[in-house]
């Protein structure tokens, strides 16, 4: 079976370099950077984060954005393909949330997926609840899912949901779907 390709999108600092880190069971690819901008943090992910993962039977493969605006250009080249996007937000930083509107429809405009909103640091208070952050974001509540992105089960739990959705739209089970070509310079091309 072709794995199934996933993207992680989202503002800077919304733990998508977490998230693919705490899933991937393969040495995870990034290009995390010294930043030399303040943005909150000592590295950043200047071109993408790669790790695979199985969920019950099904491979996966996790394509992470970068967040700042200068890398905006690798998020329709690592969308090329995907069946799904993952649009994380830190749960304590709602300032965040217009830009990840913004990475929300130029992703969805250009590649039309299932998504899911996974609202980061739901173990720190005070911090903006699943429900809140999908009626900022005008989705069903079932679109928005709290995590931990350092804890396994908790980032599973948004790849679940995420995978339920691609199957009610794709009408078959995700096990049946094709998979992504690759293109050149993703790895296996």
């Amino acid at each position: 079976m072709k794995p199934l390709k996933l993207v992680v999108a989202g503002p800077v600092a919304a733990g998508k370099t977490t998230f693919v880190r705490t899933l991937s069971e393969t040495a995870v690819v990034d290009t995390d950077e010294v930043a030399t901008e303040a943005i909150g943090k000592a590295s950043t992910t200047v071109a993408m984060d790669f790790g695979t993962l199985d969920v019950g039977g099904v491979p996966l493969q996790l394509f992470g954005t970068p967040g700042q605006d200068r890398f905006d250009f690798m998020w329709e080249i690592l969308s090329e393909g995907a069946l799904g996007l993952v649009l994380l937000v830190h749960g304590q930083r709602p300032a965040d949330f217009p830009r990840a509107r913004d990475i929300l429809e130029f992703i969805t405009s250009r590649i039309p997926v299932p998504f899911v909103i996974g609202v980061t640091h739901q173990d720190l208070e005070p911090v903006w609840r699943p429900d809140e952050v999908a009626d900022y974001f005008g989705v069903e509540h079932h679109q928005a899912v709290g995590l931990d992105a350092t804890r396994a089960d908790s980032a599973v739990a948004v790849l679940l949901r995420l995978l339920a959705l691609i199957e009610e739209q794709e009408g078959a089970s995700v096990a049946d779907a094709p998979g992504p070509t690759p293109s050149a310079g993703e790895p296996g091309a």
